[in-house]
């Protein structure tokens, strides 16, 4: 995987992670109320405690296991990421508008319940997104020809997405978050369609499909593996000189109906008029 996808993830799901904790603190300081802003911080610092712990205890155990369960392991994680990001992609773009009006909610319930609510509130808020990021990043790191780049994309996004938080928080930074989720979906179902190739690629490994010698299609001659361009496209979309036949299958199959079903235009309901008596 390039600097750029891994980069990609860290910006999309930290962004979602950075506004809800400004959403939190932002209502708590309006509200008078910063003597609770200790647990706000708990619960994030623990939500990231388990996402980072989330993410070793998956390399710990790939790392323990043979070449067939490796492969295995790689690919339920692959796919896993494949169903979290897509809904996580659609999720958003249907409720992004309202986030900030459910988390008030939310929080002001957890106020009048003790200081044991706001923390778990806080904790829960921001554990999905770094979970997410966690099993996103593992998955996208099978496919990485080297190791520290998808390190450094992701590292660079989350700071990136933790700027663009604080700007917002401070009113400095104003973002379109609807055209801004928009574009960073498209580039994500791209990324996530990547790693469904993967994951059957994976399967294949494992012995579990068969087809791993049958190839689709071979464009080596015009796209080496080691070109600058061939490792731009196998690291953001996954695409290889030599995919099998199940691998284009399940990237076409993924991807067309993921893109129709995303950008197709919203529906508008539309209240009947009162017939007149």
């Amino acid at each position: 995987m390039t600097v750029f996808a891994s980069y990609l993830i860290g910006l999309r799901e930290g962004l979602e992670a950075a506004l809800v904790v400004s959403v939190l603190v932002a209502f708590l300081v309006k509200s008078d109320r910063k003597d609770r802003l200790p647990q706000v911080w708990t619960g994030v610092g623990a939500a990231v405690a388990l996402s980072v712990g989330f993410g070793a205890l998956l390399t710990f155990t790939a790392a323990r296991l043979g070449h067939t369960g490796q492969e295995l392991f790689d690919a339920i994680t692959s796919l896993l990421a494949v169903v979290f990001v897509t809904a996580m992609i659609f999720w958003m773009r249907r409720a992004a508008r309202a986030l900030s009006g459910e988390l008030r909610g939310k929080l002001s319930d957890a106020l009048e319940v003790g200081s044991t609510a706001v923390i778990a509130m806080a904790f829960l808020a921001v554990a999905r997104e770094g979970l997410e990021t966690a099993l996103l990043f593992f998955a996208s790191v099978q496919g990485a020809t080297a190791t520290a780049a998808p390190l450094i994309g992701i590292t660079l996004g989350l700071l990136t997405s933790v700027l663009i938080g604080w700007g917002i928080y401070r009113s400095a930074v104003r973002v379109n978050l609807t055209t801004f989720f928009t574009w960073t979906g498209l580039l994500l179902i791209l990324v996530a369609a990547g790693i469904f190739k993967y994951g059957v690629h994976d399967l294949q490994e494992a012995g579990v499909l068969p087809g791993l010698s049958t190839y689709a299609f071979d464009i080596s001659a015009i796209m080496p593996a080691d070109s600058w361009y061939g490792t731009l496209l196998s690291g953001m979309l996954n695409i290889t000189p030599q995919p099998s036949v199940a691998e284009a299958v399940a990237w076409v199959v993924y991807l067309v109906p993921t893109l129709f079903l995303f950008l197709r235009p919203k529906r508008v309901t539309s209240t009947p008029a009162p017939s007149a008596a």
